[in-house]
């Protein structure tokens, strides 16, 4: 089962770790007595936060694949990303909506305000609300720096922010643009 790095804010591990063996036994990799899920339940699960838990980001990577997966098995093996935008779409836009960043303030950081305000430009995009933003947008952008005031720990965003490109990345390539 995937080991996944602790931070100081993350999702509770033994929660994690349950989620993790429901969706290897559905898969046919553990043999274990737990009920299998879908991958629309898979989406639907929200994790809880503690201190001191895995990281967010590298599991919800490590779910967005799965989720590919268990949809792959329940159309019986057909082509993996065939069907998955539709699904992903709205998974991508509550990961975006639950992103949490350490503040600084001490060392600059990304001014928050910035950080959040695109955020909400790129789900906007992707509800079809505002013009869609793509993966090279995202690698292109710019935040003001914070020296004085809270910011965000800007290690964390530009993590954050090369997931989210990749994942509007495959939603392209995917045969569908996001909105």
């Amino acid at each position: 089962m995937a080991r996944f790095p602790r931070v100081l804010r993350g999702y509770f591990a033994g929660e994690v770790d349950a989620l993790l063996l429901r969706i290897e036994a559905t898969l046919g990799r553990a043999d274990a007595p737990v009920p299998p899920i879908t991958a629309d339940e898979l989406r639907a699960t929200k994790l809880n936060v503690v201190v001191r838990g895995y990281d967010p980001h590298a599991v919800d990577g490590a779910l967005m694949e799965y989720a590919r997966e268990l949809e792959q098995r329940e159309r019986g093996g057909d082509e993996p990303y065939a069907e998955t935008v539709t699904g992903q779409v709205p998974w991508l836009v509550r990961w975006i909506q639950r992103a949490q960043f350490t503040t600084t303030r001490l060392r600059p950081g990304y001014r928050e305000q910035d950080v959040d305000e695109f955020l909400d430009r790129v789900v906007a995009g992707l509800l079809g609300q505002a013009p869609p933003v793509y993966g090279h947008d995202v690698r292109q952008s710019v935040f003001g720096s914070a020296f004085l005031g809270a910011g965000y720990h800007e290690v964390e965003v530009d993590r954050f922010l090369d997931e989210l490109a990749a994942a509007l990345d495959h939603l392209g390539q995917a045969g569908k643009a996001p909105g």
